[in-house]
């Protein structure tokens, strides 16, 4: 498969993956407003998905749309990466996966809007204005939560601990990430890693929370197709409709 195909499902699979995670938690969310929010994050990442698959389909010349991309696949061609298949949990695991990912995803998009390729630089700068809110908004939550009560604190140090040997995946790259670090259009990753390293540290200073240390054994695979159980699950419902009724439409 092209480099560019392939890293171009990987944005949109990150994306998509995590919006079907937040869709499951509407008219779950522990306040009104939380509920709103996590569902309006999960209608923003859907809509980047349908910007990144709609180029790679184009670029692959198969005739695929993103809908055949997004349904149509089975498991080991997703190349979303393993944090955004772990486990809705308790509200803090949800929020941590989130300001994780939102971080990462916040200045990798930065980096990508200014890349030699004029459609994801047009991606990146739509995509940009989204996800400075969620940045925000998840960071805010994780200060709340972790310099909030004893149990919130320990839940959240909890979800840092155990979500944070999935972030390396996110800078582990292998030849697609090179050559597109070749081709200027992805960051260099020890460019986005020190951004986020920064970051979740002044957060997790005001948040009272430890951060593990950076050079901790981390977990990796799902940019290569290689998933956790979770995923299957994950496609189960997230692809019923399609699988059954091959072709329906509304």
């Amino acid at each position: 498969m092209d480099d560019k195909v392939n890293y171009l499902l990987r944005m949109g699979d990150n994306a998509l993956i995590l919006s079907q995670q937040l869709s499951k938690l509407c008219g779950k969310g522990p306040a009104l407003e939380e509920d709103m929010a996590l569902t309006n994050v999960a209608l923003d990442l859907l809509g980047q998905t349908r910007m990144w698959f709609s180029y790679a389909g184009e670029l692959e010349g198969r005739g695929r749309d993103e809908d055949d991309i997004a349904f149509l696949r089975d498991a080991h061609d997703f190349r979303n990466c393993l944090l955004l298949e772990q486990p809705n949990g308790n509200y803090a695991d949800t929020m941590m996966r989130q300001f994780f990912f939102d971080t990462w995803h916040y200045f990798q998009l930065l980096e990508l809007a200014k890349c030699g390729d004029a459609r994801i630089v047009e991606v990146a700068q739509k995509s940009i204005k989204e996800v400075t809110y969620h940045l925000r908004r998840s960071g805010d939550l994780v200060v709340r939560l972790g310099d909030g009560t004893a149990v919130s604190h320990a839940k959240t140090q909890a979800a840092a601990d155990a979500l944070w040997s999935y972030t390396g995946e996110l800078f582990k790259y292998d030849a697609v990430d090179q050559a597109m670090v070749d081709a200027g259009i992805a960051p260099p990753a020890e460019v986005v890693r020190a951004a986020f390293l920064e970051h979740v540290a002044e957060i997790f200073a005001e948040a009272t929370l430890v951060m593990p240390p950076a050079d901790a054994w981390m977990q990796k695979g799902g940019k290569q197709g290689a998933h956790s159980e979770h995923l299957g699950y994950i496609l189960a419902e997230m692809q019923f409709l399609q699988r059954a009724y091959p072709g329906s439409e509304w």
